[in-house]
């Protein structure tokens, strides 16, 4: 496999046959045709399902069942996602990616700046991976954003929707950390010492303001009080993706760095098992407290309601058990698989925990007259929980098949998980 030069970068030159029939695009492949099937379902619900005809209207015009059928037409109340709850497996899986890729880049410039070797050495393959899960999370959230009517986001642009805040924000962030990776790869030395500083700042700051662009779109829903009475929703995002960033670093370098780094791997898996214990005691603290200042009506169906389970579930996976293993400072290769895959998994319930438990009740009692209804003929509720359809489910593993392919076009392109000294 022979490579080219263009900008001090050396890019692979690779056999298309061999990339595409690799063992990992196989996975890849699969995932990705369930994102489909999701895809195709979705888009079938949303712009093709008749749920009531003109036939229907001519000949039941006074007809409440024809009443019914025309509001769900028209308001799209169909298996997909239901508007009493609009931010559902979509959102959670957003929140996931973004926050954890970004947490990876956030971390990484961190322990740059701070001189940290070993992590100066694998920088360019954990960078990749935060891109990767940045498009992931991107790939989710176009779907929530219905693509097929996007254009008229700028046709008819409303400035102040969350989407104009985000729109300009990863437009700036994906090419700088790009820029990032660049600096990392490329043989030009001299122009890398000299950006390296300014860069890594600059990346600080962009994290910052994306995570709390991100927490400004949850407060926007005055409506709903978890996300709007939760203390300082900026620093919990930033806390909270650092947890699950530790484990998905912890997993990678075990995956990609076990060879490549040998005697070396135990400093990297040290840094990132400190990294992990450090944060995981700030969240278990933070969850500890936060509940202080929720809206009680919030905080009593998360603490002792039908969201306890999901709760506690949550900080004992995601902090817990992996905190009492990797505690003992193990090197155990096993036991620190176990501990990332706990807490990989326990970050993304408290992901589901803190969306869907922001949509616990159908809309704030704003007047002081109870809550309101919906639509005409449905009673008031006090509390509403919807199941991901499938085709929310298929669509978060298609995504997670995004994330493979991003990665392995990175990866044999630039061979990012080659051991840099810089």
């Amino acid at each position: 496999m022979g490579n080219n030069k263009i900008a001090g970068v050396h890019i692979n030159q690779i056999k298309l046959k061999d990339f595409l029939l690799s063992k990992s695009m196989f996975l890849a492949y699969f995932l990705l045709a369930l994102g489909l099937w999701g895809l195709f379902d979705v888009f079938s619900q949303r712009y093709f399902f008749s749920a009531i005809n003109l036939h229907d209207i001519a000949l039941n015009p006074d007809s409440k069942e024809v009443v019914n059928g025309l509001k769900e037409a028209i308001t799209g109340d169909g298996g997909e996602v239901k508007r009493e709850a609009p931010w559902t497996l979509y959102i959670v899986n957003y929140m996931y990616m973004i926050y954890s890729g970004s947490g990876i880049i956030f971390l990484v410039a961190l322990a740059e700046l701070l001189n940290i070797d070993i992590i100066k050495k694998t920088a360019a393959g954990f960078m990749s991976l935060g891109l990767a899960m940045i498009f992931g999370g991107l790939f989710t959230i176009a779907v929530d954003l219905n693509i097929l009517h996007m254009h008229w986001m700028f046709l008819s642009p409303h400035f102040s929707a969350g989407m104009w805040l985000m729109l300009p924000l990863y437009m700036i962030y994906i090419p700088f950390v790009m820029f990032e990776i660049y600096l990392l790869i490329t043989d030009r030395y001299d122009i890398a010492k000299k950006l390296a500083v300014p860069i890594l700042l600059l990346s600080i700051v962009v994290d910052i303001i994306e995570y709390y662009i991100q927490a400004r779109l949850f407060d926007m829903n005055v409506a709903r009080h978890l996300w709007t009475t939760y203390p300082m929703l900026t620093v919990y995002f930033i806390i909270s993706s650092f947890v699950a960033s530790s484990g998905l670093m912890m997993l990678y370098s075990m995956i990609t760095y076990k060879d490549s780094l040998k005697a070396e791997l135990s400093d990297l898996l040290d840094f990132l098992v400190g990294i992990a214990l450090y944060t995981m005691v700030i969240l278990g603290a933070y969850e500890a407290t936060a509940y202080l200042f929720i809206d009680k009506a919030w905080g009593g169906v998360m603490l002792f309601g039908k969201f306890k389970y999901y709760f506690f579930a949550y900080i004992i996976t995601a902090v817990g058990i992996p905190f009492v293993i990797l505690f003992r400072r193990t090197h155990s290769i096993f036991w620190i698989t176990v501990a990332s895959i706990f807490i990989i998994c326990g970050a993304y319930l408290g992901r589901i925990m803190f969306v869907y438990g922001g949509n616990a009740f159908p809309m704030s009692d704003t007047f002081g007259t109870g809550f309101q209804k919906y639509a005409e003929y449905e009673p008031i509720k006090d509390y509403i929980f919807f199941s991901p359809h499938y085709s929310e489910v298929f669509i978060v593993l298609g995504s997670v098949g995004v994330v493979i392919v991003v990665y392995k076009i990175i990866e044999s392109l630039f061979s990012v998980t080659k051991i840099h000294n810089h």
